[in-house]
């Protein structure tokens, strides 16, 4: 299985810069060690206020228990809350068989089914192929890097890649039903012990 990790740290008052360092040392150590396991497959910041100290973080494991276990042997657990949303496979996802190496800015995008009452069948059944269809070619032109079901009921996750918010604003523009979702968008910066970047 594969989660979404919300990882938040406050750093106790009066920790010395030496101490945080160390910690900080430690940890990026052994998110090399996880990425090596397979546990850790990417690690992002998201948008923060002055002082704040958020990571999001795509961890596989086999179950429940087994992410605690990761998460609970990272260092900066000690000083860290964690936000663990479950991630299902989902029929348009291009697969996580691919190269991690990013091509530029990357956003996570949340979607939120919203089909207007009284839509035909018809209608949303021709939507959804032809959002299957232009997830594919999302995915070969680069810019649909995974996508999975969020808990609850009509609810997604996208990783896009576009050079800028307006191009990825015009990616979602031109998805079938965008019309018919509630989009979230969040830009997402480089994180220094992101796999994906680590070897290069």
């Amino acid at each position: 299985m594969e989660y979404l990790v919300t990882m938040t740290t406050h750093v106790p008052d009066g920790t010395s810069d030496q101490a945080v360092d160390d910690i900080r040392a430690r940890e990026a150590a052994r998110s090399r060690e996880l990425a090596a396991q397979g546990h850790l497959l990417r690690l992002w910041r998201p948008p923060l206020q002055p002082g704040e100290w958020r990571t999001l973080g795509l961890f596989s494991a086999a179950n429940d228990d087994e992410l605690e276990k990761v998460l609970a042997s990272m260092p900066l657990r000690v000083w860290r809350t964690d936000e663990v949303t479950p991630l299902a496979p989902h029929p348009n996802d291009p697969g996580p068989d691919q190269d991690l190496k990013k091509a530029g800015p990357e956003f996570l995008t949340t979607f939120i089914d919203a089909v207007p009452p009284g839509t035909s069948r018809q209608a949303v059944d021709e939507a959804k192929a032809g959002e299957a269809r232009r997830a594919r070619e999302l995915a070969e032109q680069g810019h649909l890097a995974r996508l999975w079901v969020l808990p609850g009921k009509g609810r997604a996750l996208g990783l896009y890649r576009a050079g800028d918010a307006g191009e990825m604003q015009a990616i979602l523009e031109s998805l079938p039903l965008y019309a018919w979702m509630k989009v979230e968008t969040i830009p997402l910066t480089e994180h220094p012990s992101d796999p994906a970047i680590a070897d290069g």
